[in-house]
This record gives structure tokens, sequence and C-alpha cells, in this order.
């Protein structure tokens, strides 16, 4: 889940403590760790938890959850049209064909996170993807076999705070791994899952659960 820090929203995520649940701008129940940030909320709103069946843009899912790693979300987000640009729109057959030239060259770009590991991780995980796409068809084929077949009936803060990770994102974790793909564990793939619409976890109140739920019944899963 991507929980972020903003000190100026101190008494917001205080008053949230109880439900989870804050007033948005448009004065409706929503989440609360977007903590009221403008960009934050925006991202809360039409993006979390949308289901999503793009390859590129699950792809650029999990090579931004991998950038994450030891930093929050609103860190990446806010950089996020930066790595598009770096990263050729994360478009897997382009970013599969990068070399260690485009690594130096990315390790010297200020508007990204310059960690060598992930950048590599980055292009090691675009050929690992269409290895994938060859095997299932599609990326979102094969992630899309994760998608837990159960839910609680109902999310509050409590609950949500207890998922980390979840056998399904364990699964795929394991999976990803044993095909070469790296900054991939667990707690970062339920992440991965909760942004992609694999989960709804939206808390119970929130006014875009029940707008992803819709979504979700309508949404075709690839096969």
């Amino acid at each position: 889940m991507p929980i972020t820090h903003q000190p100026g929203r101190r008494l917001l995520y205080f008053l949230a403590m109880d439900d989870g649940l804050i007033a948005g701008c448009n004065g409706r129940p929503t989440c609360w760790w977007h903590a009221g940030a403008e960009d934050y909320e925006r991202y809360h709103d039409q993006e979390w938890g949308w289901p999503v069946a793009d390859d590129n843009r699950l792809f650029e899912k999990l090579c931004l959850e991998g950038f994450q790693a030891g930093l929050s979300w609103i860190t990446i987000l806010r950089k996020r049209e930066n790595f598009r640009r770096a990263f050729h729109g994360f478009d897997i057959g382009r970013v599969a064909l990068m070399d260690e030239r485009d690594v130096g060259l990315l390790l010297g770009d200020a508007g990204i996170v310059r960690h060598r590991g992930k950048i590599e991780a980055a292009i090691s995980n675009a050929r690992n993807a269409r290895a994938l796409i060859d095997e299932h068809g599609s990326l979102a084929a094969y992630l899309w076999r994760f998608e837990p077949a159960a839910r609680p009936e109902r999310l509050d803060r409590p609950t949500l705070g207890a998922k980390g990770q979840t056998p399904e994102s364990k699964a795929l974790s394991k999976d990803l791994r044993k095909r070469g793909f790296n900054f991939v564990g667990p707690t970062t793939m339920y992440a991965f899952m909760q942004a992609m619409g694999l989960v709804n976890d939206h808390l119970e109140g929130c006014w875009v659960r029940p707008e992803i739920e819709t979504a979700r019944k309508k949404f075709r899963r690839p096969r």
C-alpha cells in the first residue's frame, strides 16, 4: 500500500486513525493514506485499484514498485514522468534492448532514482517479461492468474494493515524470482496487486471502493 508522510498533513493522518477515512477534496470520504496531497489523492481516485490489462502499464508498475524499495510511493509518483522518459514509456521490447551504455546514462539522470541494481533489474525484468509473453500470450494473462479467489467481506483499516503480503503475493513473488525477476518480493508484489486492481483495497466507506467493484465486475480477465 502506498503510504506517505506529509508533515503538513499530520492532523488529517491522526484524525483518520479510527476508521482510516478522511474527507477528500470533493468532500467525500476517502482512504487516509494520500493525506490530502493533491497529486496523491488524484492517484488514489483515478488509478489505484482500477483493474489493468495493458502489458506496458503492468510492466511499468512492476518496475516502479522495484524502484520504490526503501522509499515512499509519493517519491516515485512525483518522478514517474521522468521514469517514463528514461525507460521509453516502459515499452517492454524497447527496455529489453537497453544495454550497459544506457545504464551509465541513467545513473547520471537526476530525474529518476539512480540505483544501479534497480536500473539493471528493470532491464533484465523486461527481457524476462518477453519470455512470459511468449509463454502466456501476454504479461497480463500471466499476472492475473494470481488474482485472489476470495476477499474479506468488510475491509477496514486494521484488516488492511495486516495485509503486508498474502499467499497470492508470495506465490507471485516466488514464481517471478524463479523466472529471474528481481525486486519482486512478496510485499512489493502485494502493493503491485493493490495498485493494478487484482484486489480492491480501498477501505469500506471510501467513495472509490464501489466504483472499483463495479469496474471489476465488468472487467474481462485476460486469458
